[in-house]
């Protein structure tokens, strides 16, 4: 039997070896080859990346520079004061178009004859056979715009969307449509004052749909126009107060066949309607009363949307039997919404009941008499389902003496626009009152503009997001004041990258962010938000991601301080020890994070801030001259982070044209004074460019007078101030064609698309963030596979100090070729030819080479960076050989981390279109109890927090009989397992390794999410309420 031999280099600076018994290693010799192959290491990338004559000018300019420790007290408020400026604009800017829009109905006067064209966004510039425009369709000039995202869009007119089930001519149409064209000259002043203000519209409650800048629509794959925008959000938040709503459906007997079918679609239509700030339970009755969701019985739940939802999903599964008995069910309604007001849960607003069945036959008068007359505090509406009109005269009566209102529901057809009547009944107190309050939604990413999609793909998924500040829009006619009559809602969006670069990344450091909540603890802006999955070859938004909870994300705030103290709006601070993790997941990292928090005035919004102590809280301030600086600065091997403010181009339209680098160096030569820009920020760019300038030369002296060792490719440094240079090191022809393209050619570091290696808004280089984690001086290794391209990055810290304080000035690295390192490794790991084999067992001389070694170099979290087989470099060693995996982790070498994943998405598994009753299958019983089983254990893990981690683009596809797949939202708690025929996925740590059996399940007895949907309360409840009795 032929030995066998691992060699393992951990950290690169140590060897670890083992060998079965007939095949002895000397452990000097190992030991030997470690020093050597450490020693080589550290010389070639010392002296290919400058790091040392970085270090030095650091140390030559100490004397003209100081080290300041950062207040995130002041900080915090400085920022958010930005941030509530900023959105206090828009606030303005609602109000002007409110107002506008008033007045234009105001002195208008009906005309059930009008006639009158406008510009219909579906058909502008559409022609003819003839080529002659279409009726509604003129020519609209359209003209790509680098503001809105570089849509083709007109920024001197608005123009009109209508949802194709809205007749284009109606009169209430036209004359609506009349009325809003006063806002075009109000959306242009806005925009001038503000320009950054994005879409302003206003949505009409007779359904059409006026955008500015005016855009070309695009229908769906089937052309239709099916965006209506009495179903956003922003629409119905602003046309009604907070609300409690109890939906109670008739599931007896008589409801079968298409009646439940309509009944179920008006039950979701109802839920679409209900917002963050709304609170809802689903009562179905026969001849008893039964919730919906169990765990729901006899409270209220928030009306977000997880638990729409899931209230869905459970509603579908409802079956007709017996016979209805409305009066127990109704008072347990009325239960629910006193307990509610008594105990102060809920909306603490409008109370509604909405009841939906096919008739009402018993006696029901006594309950209204006992539960709500003469107060009337509950209004009651009806939803009379099917054709039959037997007993519309019942339901009709309970609403109309129940300060509600009754429809009749005959069709899946009439369901939407019945339902949406109730919106306007509840709006009536706020028109009579006139009361104007302004919402602010919920993150949402807008799917419905042309090209939004591309943006997946080119930003930040955490900062695709955006909100909508909005406010109602009412009648002032004194003839019909009394009836309160809502003409529509004004808003604008309010992209949230905007609002979180008035946090500048230069200024939090590293590992340092900020972050946004709304009242309820939801997140908004968050660079750990992932609101995107990958499915297939297309990325897609997450069913709940705009419902992601602060304590999912700062999960290490077990008890939830840091998200009771954001929600209720206090201003403090706190300090938590985290996990957090780089590298897709692979690679943790332990910090002690300060986090400071305030509220933004006028908004249900709270801001948060994090500084990770130690390197995080320190930040140096260099002072050179301009013409020092700007010498520098247009070399050709340098850039800036194109997505930080150095200078606000978004301003002056005849700015948008520059980017940030060209922008600042026009500000610095006195071409643009009216630039806004950010002294700070400018000052220390220029510090870093002169101070780093040496290595360019450095680098090209290397090329021109050193035969460059072939495989070592780049050298790169990185500066806080977002500054980066480079040096590809090859033939003098390939460098120059580099320079003109200035990107490394062949691979995506450091290039435009590599997103994780550059300054972006919301983090620091993946190599910059792992170099300050480390001893300044000391090189960390890691391997790329970068779609099949393998290489090696190397880098290392630089700091510079002054009276006695220490900050972290920027990371230095180099790049080499995975055949270099091999090559190396190699020609060290070899015992000479002359050895004396005389006494020795099995294979002598040692060599990696030889086909008796498996020899591994292995990086600091357990990945491999060199193998034999290419095809294992990158992956975990603990994949690779699980077995010796073991050992290590036995013999502490390495040790478990566990981390909580609250944002995964697993393959879950839905109903089969079979009739059949699943239940009744002997194999659905079986894995039910199977089922069950897991969620048991799984739930004792979560208790004693031993958890592993799973990442969002690792899909675990959870199989069962007679189920098909599909993506849900899941919490997946990973149990470490070191086995090598066993091997599920990857998992990271800090010199911490295993393998780890993940087992994700949609349960809901498993989640942290559905634990908080029946427990968690803590919310701060909305200022604004309007309801009249």
């Amino acid at each position: 039997m032929r030995g066998r031999a691992l060699l393992r280099i951990l950290g690169l600076f140590c060897l670890w070896i083992t060998a079965q018994a007939q095949m002895k290693i000397p452990p000097e010799t190992v030991q030997q080859w470690a020093v050597v192959l450490s020693t080589q290491l550290r010389d070639l990338t010392t002296k290919y990346s400058g790091s040392l004559l970085l270090q030095k000018k650091l140390k030559d300019v100490e004397s003209i520079i100081k080290v300041v420790d950062l207040d995130g007290g002041d900080l915090v408020k400085k920022f958010s004061d930005e941030i509530e400026q900023m959105l206090g604009s828009k606030r303005k800017s609602v109000k002007r178009l409110a107002e506008s829009a008033e007045d234009a109905d105001l002195y208008h006067d009906f005309n059930a004859t009008m006639k009158f064209d406008y510009y219909n966004s579906m058909l502008i510039n559409t022609a003819d056979e003839d080529g002659n425009s279409v009726e509604l369709g003129s020519e609209f000039p359209l003209e790509e715009n680098e503001h809105f995202n570089k849509l083709l869009v007109n920024t001197l007119l608005s123009d009109i969307q209508i949802p194709t089930n809205v007749y284009n001519k109606d009169p209430n149409i036209l004359n609506g449509i009349y009325n809003s064209e006063a806002l075009n000259d109000v959306f242009i002043a806005n925009f001038q004052k503000d320009p950054t203000l994005t879409w302003q519209f206003f949505g009409s409650s007779t359904g059409f749909f006026r955008i500015y800048p005016g855009i070309k629509w695009t229908p769906d794959s089937n052309g239709v126009a099916a965006f209506d925008c009495r179903n956003r959000n922003w629409y119905i938040q602003a046309a009604t107060s907070p609300k409690d709503i109890i939906i109670m459906v008739d599931i007896s007997g008589s409801m079968k066949g298409l009646k439940m079918t309509i009944a179920k679609h008006t039950i979701n239509t109802i839920l679409d309607t209900l917002g963050e700030n709304d609170f809802v339970n689903v009562i179905a009755y026969t001849d008893y009363v039964r919730y919906v969701e169990p765990c729901f019985k006899g409270t209220l739940v928030q009306a977000d949307l997880d638990n729409r939802e899931h209230f869905k999903q459970l509603v579908d599964e409802l079956h007709v039997k017996g016979e209805a008995k409305i009066k127990n069910a109704m008072k347990e309604s009325f239960k629910i919404l006193n307990e509610a007001k008594l105990s102060g849960r809920g909306s603490m607003c409008n109370q509604a009941i909405m009841l939906i069945t096919d008739g009402a036959m018993e006696d029901f008068e006594s309950v209204f008499e006992e539960s709500n007359w003469p107060e009337r505090r509950v209004r009651v509406f009806t939803y009379l389902i099917g054709r039959e009109m037997t007993f519309a005269q019942n339901t009709k009566w309970i609403a109309c003496n129940n300060k509600g209102y009754y429809t009749h529901i005959s069709t899946l057809a009439d369901v939407q626009e019945n339902v949406m009547e109730y919106l306007h009944v509840l709006s009536r107190p706020m028109v009579i009152n006139h009361d104007h309050d302004i919402i602010w939604t919920e993150a949402y990413m807008d799917s419905v503009l042309p090209s939004t999609k591309e943006l997946f793909y080119t930003k930040a998924q955490s900062l695709l997001l955006m909100t909508t500040v909005a406010m109602p829009v009412f009648s002032k006619k004194k003839e019909t004041l009394s009836h309160g009559i809502l003409l529509g809602v004004v808003g604008t969006d309010v992209p949230l990258m905007e609002v979180m670069k008035l946090a500048p990344r230069y200024m939090l450091g590293a590992h340092g962010y900020a972050f946004l909540i709304t009242n309820n603890g939801y997140i908004l802006a968050h660079p750990d938000l992932r609101p995107l999955y990958q499915d297939g070859k297309k990325l897609k938004p997450k069913p709940n991601y705009n419902s992601v909870d602060l304590s999912e994300v700062e999960w290490e705030d077990t008890e939830e301080k840091l998200r009771t103290a954001m929600v209720r709006g206090e201003t403090g601070f706190i300090r938590l020890s985290i996990r957090a993790s780089v590298d897709k997941g692979k690679r943790p990292l332990y910090l002690v994070n300060d986090y400071f928090y305030t509220n933004i005035d006028e908004t249900p919004f709270s801001f948060g801030m994090v500084l990770t102590k130690g390197h995080g809280s320190l930040i140096f301030i260099g002072n050179v001259s301009v013409e020092e600086g700007l010498h520098d600065l247009t070399s050709p091997d340098l850039s800036i982070a194109t997505e930080w403010t150095y200078c606000e181009t978004d301003i002056d339209p005849s700015h948008r044209k520059y980017s940030q680098l060209q922008a600042a160096i026009r500000y610095l030569l006195g071409q643009e004074p009216d630039l806004e820009c950010d002294e700070v920020l400018l000052q220390q760019m220029l510090f870093d460019a002169v101070v780093t300038a040496p290595l360019e030369a450095y680098w090209n002296a290397l090329m021109l007078t050193d035969r460059v060792e072939p495989g070592v490719e780049m050298a790169f440094l990185g500066t806080r101030a977002g500054l980066t240079r480079w040096m590809r090191y090859a033939g003098v022809e390939t460098r120059v064609a580099n320079k003109r393209r200035l990107t490394p050619p062949n691979r995506r570091f450091l290039t435009a698309t590599d997103k994780d290696n550059l300054f972006t808004v919301d983090h620091f280089p993946l190599w910059y963030r792992l170099a300050v984690e480390n001893p300044p001086g000391s090189f960390y290794y890691y391997p790329v596979n970068d779609r099949g391209l393998q290489y090696v990055i190397a880098v290392t810290a630089v700091t510079v100090s002054s009276k006695g304080k220490t900050a972290m000035a920027g990371a230095i690295g180099l790049q080499m070729s995975l055949d270099m390192l091999e090559k190396m490794f190699w020609a060290i790991a070899k015992q000479p030819s002359d050895t004396d084999c005389s006494a020795i067992e099995g294979v002598c001389p040692l060599s990696c080479e030889s086909p008796d070694l498996n020899c591994f170099l292995v990086d600091n979290n357990g990945f491999v960076l060199l193998s034999k087989e290419r095809s294992e470099v990158g992956r975990f060693f603990g994949e690779v050989d699980g077995s010796v995996m073991a050992s290590l982790i036995k013999m502490g070498m390495f040790k478990k981390v566990s981390l909580f994943d609250y944002q995964a998405m697993c393959k879950g598994s839905h109903h089969h279109a079979s009739s059949a009753r699943r239940l009744l299958s002997p194999f659905y019983g079986v894995a039910a109890l199977i089922r069950c089983f897991f969620s048991n254990v799984l739930m004792f893990l979560l208790d004693f927090d031993l958890c592993g981690l799973w990442h969002s683009d690792y899909l675990v596809d959870a199989k069962a009989g007679y189920h098909t797949s599909e993506f849900h939202v899941c919490v997946c708690v990973c149990v470490f397992y070191c086995d090598r025929g066993n091997v599920l996925t990857e998992t990271l740590s800090d010199g911490q390794i295993c393998l780890i059996l993940c087992l994700c399940l949609v349960s809901q007895a498993t989640s942290r999410r559905r634990w908080a949907l029946c427990s968690r309360v803590t919310r701060r409840i909305p200022a604004s309420c309007t309801t009249r009795l």
